[in-house]
């Protein structure tokens, strides 16, 4: 675990956005089972990828995009174990990854972000990854 008062300024970098955060795995199963919603799940996490792209990139997604999630979700790796946990059980069949994004709609995961999609990619392209994915599947 990280001492929280390392992590509070980038939990605090997706709150003011609007994200939820979520701590226990009944939390992340509630905003993801949400039959008549999209729910984007971001796995927050120290590594300098998240701080200089990661959410940022979630940022400049949300501010571009005329269609938005309807829940906005945030765990942090490390620290939030059983959100993350249960949340990377759902992102199957994708591998855990942190820092990571995925986008569910009704329940259902539509579109994943790994961090490997992440690293070494200006925060811009993976905004307009986002956007794209909001366009298609947020209404």
């Amino acid at each position: 675990m990280y001492p929280e008062d390392l992590i509070k300024p980038m939990r605090q970098e997706l709150v003011q956005l609007g994200f939820s955060e979520a701590k226990q795995a009944a939390e992340v199963e509630k905003y993801i089972a949400d039959e008549n919603a999209t729910t984007l799940v971001v796995i927050n996490s120290v590594c300098g990828c998240a701080a200089a792209n990661a959410r940022p990139a979630v940022r400049m997604a949300l501010q571009a995009s005329k269609k938005k999630p309807i829940n906005l979700v945030t765990s942090f790796a490390g620290n939030d174990v059983e959100a993350v946990n249960k949340a990377r059980t759902m992102m199957a069949p994708f591998p855990p990854s942190s820092p990571s994004m995925a986008l569910f709609r009704n329940g259902e995961l539509v579109h994943m972000i790994e961090r490997h999609n992440i690293e070494g990619r200006p925060a811009q392209m993976i905004a307009d990854n986002l956007v794209q994915a909001f366009e298609e599947y947020c209404d």
